[in-house]
């Protein structure tokens, strides 16, 4: 290849990684699996949640996911069956 050629192509790799820069995909769309394995259905105080991240049902998993990552950067899979999941995802859908 020329020096122009291979100018043109780092120009054109450094453009196209500017554009991408900041841009995350959702984890469900990185990960063609279900999340959680195991879910945790006994009462974790509020406290204690720092956030929580629902993830809907889709061709990626069947289920809906809750995980919620604690103060203590743990990630925890919740039940959305269970009564005080269901309480905190109501309260984050009506925000």
């Amino acid at each position: 290849m020329t020096g122009k050629a291979v100018s043109a192509v780092l120009a054109l790799l450094l453009i196209s990684a500017l554009g991408t820069q900041g841009e995350a995909l959702p984890r469900s769309a990185m990960e063609l699996r279900c999340q959680c394995i195991n879910t945790h259905s006994k009462f974790i105080h509020p406290k204690f949640i720092h956030n929580v991240n629902l993830i809907p049902s889709g061709p990626h998993c069947k289920n809906v996911e809750v995980i919620a990552t604690l103060r203590d950067g743990k990630e925890v899979c919740l039940d959305p069956t269970a009564p005080w999941v269901k309480l905190i995802i109501k309260a984050i859908l009506d925000k």
